[in-house]
């Protein structure tokens, strides 16, 4: 049992690394697909913990208040929703791993909803923001594009686009699932051999250039209002799009001020409060999940290099399990 504890605290502390953006599987893949990829390895490790652990829901409990306050700590200017998603994932994950066995039916469910979960928060938050304007105006646009292509379909755009896209999140959670429950193999059928690595004067550093979160969704906002405004401008009664176009600019505008101004503030520091009581309960694990950060980024960064001699799909599978096989195995040399 102390054996697995020191697995799940490592576990935890690589889940705390990826959420937190500091680097880690990330820093390796550079990918823009970030939300899936976050989504994909916060399930892993959260399933993980619930393989190594017994009872599930107080060890996945314990180590979401841990990766949300390091979240808190090192990414302050996080998003509500995004402390929504992780907790969602945590919740959802103990809930099927403590009721139902541990097979790869529950993982592709775990992999499924959360993935969907995550795509119907961004719908929800698109129509908060914009209303169903959004929607009439993408219908519009797939109007105009059927009759220069002369095809007529009952189904509107909207409802098209937003199928294929809940398609492709539940898809990809599906394999997503089977996906983790391969790697969970790879890990389990390894020999538990400490892993050591030469880490002298390791520091943590972030180097690459970040566009602030509030910029990107300025530039969202910006991009998205124009492709509303010329739906209704320009394909719509003259001086009825000018008015909805107006309204649009105006709505979305101020819900966006109260959201970043008044709402979202108000709900993080709730949040903050109660993780800044728990913060003292869990201060030395927390310490000690921060201090696995530095030693993880090498060893993934060696662990990219030692699976070199592999190619594609093959590499990238036994790049992650034998990652987070070194990761939770490593020990310092004093140890």
């Amino acid at each position: 049992m102390k054996n697995n504890k020191s697995i799940i605290d490592k576990l935890t502390a690589l889940w705390a690394l990826n959420e937190s953006g500091l680097g880690g599987f990330l820093h390796v893949f550079n990918s823009p697909f970030t939300g899936l990829i976050v989504g994909g390895v916060a399930i892993l490790l959260i399933s993980l913990i619930a393989y190594y652990a017994e009872n599930k829901w107080q060890s996945l409990l314990k180590a979401l208040i841990i990766v949300l306050v390091i979240k808190m700590a090192v990414s302050p200017y996080s998003p509500f929703a995004a402390y929504i998603s992780v907790s969602f994932q945590a919740v959802f994950g103990a809930f099927l791993f403590s009721k139902f066995s541990w097979k790869g039916v529950t993982l592709i469910l775990l992999g499924m909803v959360t993935f969907l979960q995550s795509a119907l928060q961004k719908l929800v938050v698109l129509t908060v923001i914009y209303g169903t304007d959004l929607w009439d105006a993408i219908d519009i646009y797939g109007a105009w594009i059927q009759s220069k292509i002369n095809l007529l379909i009952d189904t509107s755009t909207t409802s098209v686009l937003i199928a294929l896209y809940l398609f492709i999140y539940g898809f990809t959670g599906l394999l997503a699932g089977i996906f983790i429950k391969s790697i969970i193999e790879i890990i389990a059928n390894k020999k538990e051999v400490d892993f050591y690595l030469d880490l002298k004067g390791v520091a943590l550093k972030d180097n690459k250039k970040k566009v602030s979160f509030k910029a990107k969704v300025i530039w969202v906002w910006f991009i998205t209002v124009t492709v509303i405004v010329l739906a209704f401008t320009i394909f719509g009664d003259a001086l009825f799009g000018w008015k909805k176009a107006i309204y649009i600019l105006l709505r979305s505008f101020l819900i966006l001020i109260f959201w970043y101004l008044v709402l979202g503030p108000l709900l993080l520091k709730m949040i903050r409060k109660y993780l800044n009581k728990k913060e003292s309960q869990y201060k030395e694990d927390i310490a000690n999940a921060m201090d696995l950060f530095p030693y993880f980024r090498q060893i993934i960064s060696f662990t990219w290099k030692e699976t070199k001699h592999l190619k594609g799909y093959t590499r990238f599978k036994y790049f992650m399990a034998n990652s987070i096989s070194n990761c939770i195995h490593f020990k310092t040399s004093s140890e």
